[in-house]
């Protein structure tokens, strides 16, 4: 643990680091996000090697029931993610700069004109959980957008996200920028970070639902992220069964941990006889445990199939795990009213070839990412050709979804005028704002 008086100086160095970074140039930013790329592609065995220290100490914790399995298997670095971290840094050195973007721009009198242009926020506290990968994507967003990071990971990681921050500090301190990439180590730096209002100006927690409820309680800070990922798929009644079963098998056994799988499976009650007995077999090859609302547990039970009886709890549960939560609805309308009251505004999905019911749900479901005829699991930053992601916001300001690089900037008003008064537009003999767009 850090001292409270460290925190508070990191955080300060942080804020004038944030200045440096915020005016580089498009060319310098591109170029620290491939030296650092050609760094970690070099330290790949380091990096193997620091990430099976945290697995093995995981693994005793799974087994003395410290540890969730869900987040041992988020820890894991496989060799084909080893590569990915560079693609990620790669892949953002590729992308457009948000920053000194005009918005728009008006003239409000002549010789006085006003424009609002993208800016960087100024420093961002990320907090995540296990997943490793997210060092390199919040440090590759974070640098290309012009902003400092402070970096907070699960202990379970401490190993890794250690050495993946080690080999990112080398090369800032090549290019004169320390101390806009930190990281601390425990809940108690949080604890204290939380109060440093003065100097982060955004906090980005990923993590359990109870976790992002402790930070939003505790600060003054804005944050920006999503408590849960109670996803859903709605199988209308017109569907290619063939095309559904592959969906929402996809959704649910992909990557079970992650805040995008699949968690409630809604079906048509006309559908509902036909698939999902078709869909329980299926999911059982994966070992997937399934709960079903009563209807759904009767039809299970005609085809001599298990399904246990869900509880008015599992509709609001999120399980990052191999367990599903089945219900028969009516209608469209019954799944949308659904979804947006138990659902956590993540991602959701109507499987359907009916064209009008499909835009009614992508227009009606309030979530961040609504989708058709897909799996939830695409709902992801790199997916979407954002580079990367710093997280999932459900929330409804300046960010919603996958959080890139558009995420990670703000915007200011800047206006030039030739000595003009605000008195002289009031009054009798008042001038005239033009208010003519440029």
């Amino acid at each position: 643990m850090l001292s409270q008086d460290s925190i508070q100086t990191m955080a300060k160095k942080a804020k004038k680091a944030s200045l440096r970074i915020a005016n580089l140039d498009s060319s310098e930013k591109n170029r620290l996000l491939k030296a650092i790329s050609e760094r970690v592609k070099k330290s790949s065995q380091l990096i193997a090697d620091s990430n099976l220290l945290d697995i093995q100490e995981a693994q005793k914790l799974v087994a003395d029931g410290s540890l969730s399995k869900p987040l041992l298997d988020r820890l894991k670095l496989t060799d084909e993610k080893i590569v990915q971290l560079s693609t990620y840094l790669d892949e953002v050195a590729r992308l457009e700069d948000p920053v000194g973007k005009k918005q728009f721009a008006i003239r409000l009198a002549e010789g006085m004109e006003l424009e609002r242009v993208t800016c960087p926020i100024g420093v961002v506290a990320v907090i995540f959980e296990s997943r490793p990968e997210v060092v390199i994507q919040v440090t590759a967003l974070s640098l290309k957008s012009g902003n400092a990071v402070i970096l907070k990971g699960g202990r379970e990681a401490f190993h890794s996200n250690k050495i993946l921050f080690q080999i990112i500090n080398e090369v800032l301190v090549e290019f004169d920028l320390n101390n806009t990439v930190n990281l601390i180590e425990t809940r108690d730096d949080v604890a204290v970070l939380l109060n440093e209002d003065r100097n982060i100006d955004l906090i980005i927690p990923r993590g359990s639902n109870e976790f992002v409820k402790y930070i939003q309680d505790h600060t003054k800070i804005p944050v920006l992220g999503h408590s849960s990922g109670i996803c859903h798929i709605y199988i209308d009644d017109n569907i290619d069964v063939d095309k559904t079963i592959k969906i929402v098998v996809d959704a649910k056994t992909d990557y079970p941990s992650a805040c995008n799988a699949l968690e409630t499976l809604l079906i048509h009650r006309s559908a509902a006889d036909s698939i999902l007995p078709r869909i329980i077999r299926e999911l059982s090859n994966y070992k997937v445990r399934m709960l079903g609302c009563e209807k759904s547990v009767k039809i299970a039970n005609q085809n001599n199939l298990k399904l246990d009886l869900a509880t008015e709890q599992d509709w609001s549960t999120e399980y990052t795990d191999l367990i599903l939560s089945i219900k028969t609805v009516d209608s469209l309308s019954d799944a949308m009213d659904h979804i947006n009251t138990f659902g956590s505004h993540h991602t959701d999905t109507i499987i359907t070839e009916n064209r009008e019911n499909a835009e009614l749900f992508l227009k009606q479901v309030d979530s961040g990412c609504v989708f058709h005829n897909a799996s939830t699991r695409f709902s992801d930053g790199y997916v979407f050709g954002l580079g990367a992601e710093v997280g999932i916001s459900t929330n409804k300001t300046h960010s919603r979804g996958p959080v890139g690089l558009d995420g990670m900037v703000i915007y200011k008003y800047l206006l030039r005028g030739d000595g003009h008064l605000r008195s002289s537009f009031s009054g009798p003999q008042a001038e005239k704002f033009l208010h003519i767009p440029l």
